[in-house]
């Protein structure tokens, strides 16, 4: 999936850049976890100038891998989703660095509080009873549509494969569209009092703007959870197999090791950059519900001069 990564040149020796997305992800979340309060600070305390370019997450890791500075910087590594880039560039060729201040990453699968009311779903198995398929069919095939996430998501893989080994696929549909459009579909759906279901996760501004229900999923069970990624072989939908909750995830930023000679500190910033599940969640709802500015709603100047040693 294409997502927006940064780049830039700074004063100081060497380029500083954002690589945007999560092997996934295009939210107000990501969006503020990224673009402001690293960027932000590059440029205003430390003398950077930040710019954005697209990539996806092979293409944000190699670079990294690089450290010419096309893309120092990918903000939303979530791990384990993007563990076979981090096993490649982080513990095999040691050019990329992660940050040892994870924010906690919750993801599952969600419909509308309203709509967990009036079928009694409280469990991803309920998706297949048929009464709640018929209800989350808006196209008439007999199938109800389960949104799975974006193309080129490394989540949307897992959820393919779960759809499956869940038993849900005689009933349910999965369904690949931009996030954008599943916000749409949400707000939509709540609006028209119909069912749908989709992929959600935590830390995301949904949690404020809607009245949406997690559902619940068998235990993370790792005897149970063996997913291959396209990236490790083509075969790797008939070779995964997933039929538990997702283990929570580390949501952690990246950069190119190079930095540390070529820009020392913004790699120290890097290195203390730390938001917890809530603020990203809370500050992006300010974004998105409520219009503010995401450069005024990440200013924070006592916990940015922390992560700068000031």
């Amino acid at each position: 999936m294409p997502h927006r990564a940064a780049r830039g040149s700074s004063a100081r020796p060497g380029l500083f850049g954002q690589g945007h997305g999560r092997a996934d992800r295009d939210d107000p979340a990501r969006l503020l976890r990224a673009d402001r309060p690293c960027a932000g600070p590059a440029h205003r305390r430390i003398g950077g100038k930040v710019g954005y370019v697209p990539g996806n997450n092979a293409m944000i890791f190699q670079a990294m891998d690089q450290g010419k500075g096309d893309i120092d910087v990918h903000p939303d590594v979530w791990l384990p989703n993007q563990e076979s880039f981090t096993r490649t560039y982080v513990d095999g060729a040691g050019t990329v660095v992660l940050t040892s201040h994870p924010c906690e990453g919750n993801q599952g699968y969600c419909v509308s509080k309203d709509f967990t009311a009036r079928f009694n779903i409280t469990d991803i198995a309920d998706l297949g009873r048929p009464e709640v398929a018929a209800a989350t069919d808006s196209d008439g095939n007999g199938k109800g549509e389960m949104w799975i996430g974006a193309p080129g998501w490394a989540s949307a893989n897992v959820n393919e494969v779960k759809v499956r080994d869940y038993g849900l696929l005689d009933f349910i549909e999965p369904i690949r569209a931009e996030e954008s459009v599943k916000t749409a579909r949400v707000k939509d759906s709540i609006a028209k009092g119909e069912g749908h279901a989709f992929d959600c996760y935590k830390p995301h501004a949904i949690w404020y703007m809607f009245e949406v229900v997690m559902l619940s999923e068998p235990p993370y069970n790792p005897e149970k959870y063996k997913m291959i990624q396209p990236s490790d072989d083509p075969d790797w939908y008939n070779k995964s197999h997933v039929a538990t909750k997702d283990a929570l995830k580390r949501v952690q930023i990246a950069w190119s090791k190079s930095l540390e000679g070529r820009s020392p500190t913004i790699a120290e910033f890097l290195a203390n950059f730390q938001l917890t599940a809530d603020d990203v969640s809370g500050l992006a709802y300010e974004i998105s519900a409520n219009g503010r500015d995401p450069a005024e709603v990440a200013k924070d100047s006592d916990r940015v001069d922390a992560m700068l040693g000031l």
